[in-house]
């Protein structure tokens, strides 16, 4: 059976839906920054989904090429996450969806060098005739933080965080947000597929100790 993130490392993937501490390590990705509205029909941000969708298949189905990896094994391509930020703003301001600046991300198995990675970059372009020259190799460790599972619309996602900060102010911890250390999603639902109401996406804070 292919490696699935989402069930071998459940403690990032599958938090209950109230506010717990993490000890995030550090983690391999595929990555294209930009800013916008992620909304926008063509632009930016839907531009860099198709990219690193390019990418990270190209790897999982590196095996049946020429390209062999060394140490790789079968997985599941693990789910979009994103970072984002807008400047001067702790956390997210929703309605200015316009001032977004954003780091979409794919993990990678560990195995996966940045020499694979850059391979995969050529190979994607001329498969997919696609520009995958924003996409980078990019290793993050988030290290302390909190995290909760939120259920509905990304735009009901504030009163999700409040919970989150409610949390870290009755145990003694307070937000850490940096340019290093970002306001974190991963996307557990199919946003095409799945209705808004229902869509289960990981909320994730930098945090520390007060």
């Amino acid at each position: 059976m292919a490696f699935d993130f989402k069930k071998e490392y459940k403690e990032f993937y599958s938090p209950k839906n109230r506010p717990e501490i993490v000890n995030v390590p550090a983690a391999n990705y595929i990555a294209v920054r930009g800013e916008g509205d992620p909304n926008e029909a063509g632009g930016a941000y839907q531009q860099a989904i198709s990219v690193l969708y390019s990418v990270a298949y190209t790897l999982k189905m590196s095996h049946k090429t020429d390209h062999k990896i060394e140490g790789f094994f079968e997985y599941v391509v693990p789910p979009l996450e994103g970072f984002w930020w807008q400047e001067g703003i702790d956390g997210v301001d929703y309605s200015n969806k316009a001032a977004f600046h954003w780091i979409s991300v794919i993990r990678v198995p560990e195995f996966i060098s940045k020499a694979d990675f850059e391979w995969a970059v050529q190979t994607a372009e001329k498969k997919k005739k696609l520009d995958c020259s924003k996409a980078e190799f990019l290793t993050v460790e988030e290290g302390l933080c909190v995290q909760i599972l939120h259920v509905g619309a990304y735009d009901d996602e504030p009163e999700t965080v409040a919970l989150m900060d409610d949390y870290l102010r009755q145990n003694g911890y307070v937000n850490d947000f940096s340019s290093e250390r970002l306001h974190h999603e991963i996307y557990l639902s199919d946003a095409r597929k799945v209705p808004a109401e229902k869509r289960k996406t990981v909320i994730r804070h930098p945090i520390k100790k007060l």
